[in-house]
């Protein structure tokens, strides 16, 4: 239940919702006149002349009868209706409160953005540590999604670069042919991939996850 929930549940219980808001000067006044009225004071009746010692601010609540602080409490208690009634009629009014934001408010997913590289005639060289280990970008994760342009990773490990909640390969569709060809993409199945400058490594440094291809990352990436 949020703020403007519980003003509205408090309004459509309170008895005195359809008067007009207390003038709070006129609340005031009438505090201060019941706290300074003493109710046991008798009559007088012209007989008997008594003089009672002036009361203070310190020993004026001292005899006070219950009936006294009955009416105070209920002056109180207007004075804060009407404060109340007044705020919540106002709905440009700075002291209305505002709903909280929301916690459960889930924040969007990270993403790390890499391309499919270019075709190329030059020769692949044999996997290996020294040279995967210049990888700006090196992780384990599980394909999600395969489309003709894009391919979506949730990545498990990161071995270098900096860890996000998504990976994204996305390059032009005969450009991802070329890779999901080289890389045997497949949703549901766990990969190895490394990149630099933003573009995947090719030619074995990237490709479905195996002990062989685990043991050359760990390797790489000792840490």
């Amino acid at each position: 239940m949020n703020d403007d929930e519980l003003r509205q549940r408090l309004q459509a219980g309170d008895p005195a919702s359809d008067l007009p808001p207390a003038d709070p000067a006129r609340v005031a006044r009438l505090l201060e006149d019941t706290m300074n009225a003493d109710l046991d004071e008798p009559a007088d009746d012209g007989q008997h002349e008594q003089h009672e010692p002036q009361e203070s601010r310190e020993t004026g609540t001292r005899n006070r009868s219950p009936l006294t602080w009955l009416v105070a409490a209920a002056a109180v208690l207007l004075a804060a209706v009407g404060v109340f009634a007044l705020l919540g009629n106002d709905p440009e009014s700075d002291d209305v409160p505002s709903a909280a934001p929301s916690s459960s408010a889930s924040q969007p997913p990270t993403v790390t953005e890499l391309m499919a590289p270019p075709p190329t005639s030059a020769r692949c060289m044999v996997p290996n540590a020294e040279t995967l280990a210049t990888a700006q970008v090196a992780f384990s994760g599980t394909v999600e999604s395969v489309a003709a342009d894009s391919v979506r990773l949730a990545p498990d490990r990161f071995y270098a670069g900096e860890p996000t909640d998504l990976v994204e390969v996305s390059s032009p569709p005969e450009l991802m042919t070329a890779l999901v060809g080289a890389v045997k993409f497949e949703e549901g199945r766990r990969y190895l991939i490394s990149a630099n400058g933003g573009q995947v490594a090719v030619c074995g440094f990237s490709g479905p996850f195996s002990p062989q291809l685990e043991a050359l990352y760990v390797e790489a990436f000792p840490g």
